[in-house]
């Protein structure tokens, strides 16, 4: 975390003052946002490795400033907290692109295992080539796009790091475990279906026929394979 960048979007002064000197004992730079439309335009300015992002916000609340960060290109991986526990803020969270999430109240020891598990693979994700096809699908990861034929297709964050890292790692049998280790940075538990939904989410994208996918493979009792021909 030494030497990390980070934007902390909160409302809550404790929390606010208790999470940022957390941050700062640990070696990160913090920044402060205290309102949804100064931490987007903070976050969309640039220039930092991760941002801590809560839900209830005044001005603008966390779901639209990540959606919004998203549709701009802002790749920053988001961690989003928030009071509600409800699943459905969660799916739709990350479905809008956030990168983890934590229901407050929350242990501070939990909070920082998240923030080093996603400043770890923000820095170890595979380089590999900039473009890749397989079948009509074309990915420019310097421009961040993904096209199928001649049409666009809008990937979430977390989908286009997974096809990336799907595309880095041709014939090999990926483990759900390993997925997330190294795509979302997090173990999680082994009744996890996070993988899954982001695969099948992928396929009706990408393959001709999504039931009967040609590239992203499930290989049964193991994890999945990406197969570029």
């Amino acid at each position: 975390m030494v030497g990390a960048r980070i934007l902390l979007i909160e409302d809550e002064p404790s929390l606010l003052l208790t999470l940022g000197d957390r941050l700062r004992g640990e070696g990160a730079e913090v920044a402060i946002a205290e309102d949804g439309v100064a931490g987007e335009a903070a976050a969309a300015a640039g220039g930092f490795d991760l941002v801590v992002l809560d839900l209830n916000l005044p001005s603008k609340g966390g779901l639209d400033v990540c959606r919004d960060l998203r549709a701009q290109g802002v790749e920053v991986p988001i961690l989003m907290l928030t009071a509600r526990g409800e699943t459905i803020d969660k799916v739709v969270g990350l479905r809008l692109g956030a990168d983890d999430y934590l229901a407050k109240p929350f242990e501070m020891v939990e909070l920082l295992a998240r923030v080093d598990a996603l400043l770890r693979r923000r820095r170890s994700m595979p380089s590999g080539g900039e473009r890749a096809h397989f079948g009509d699908v074309r990915l420019d990861r310097t421009a961040a796009t993904v096209t199928k034929g001649s049409e666009p297709v809008e990937l979430s964050a977390l989908e286009m790091r997974l096809l990336e890292y799907f595309v880095a790692h041709p014939d090999e049998v990926l483990s759900r475990d390993r997925l997330l280790n190294e795509v979302w940075g997090y173990d999680a538990t082994p009744v996890t279906r996070t993988v899954d939904v982001h695969v099948a989410s992928l396929r009706q994208k990408l393959e001709d026929v999504p039931s009967k996918p040609r590239h992203l493979l499930t290989v049964h009792g193991r994890g999945y394979k990406f197969i570029a021909d």
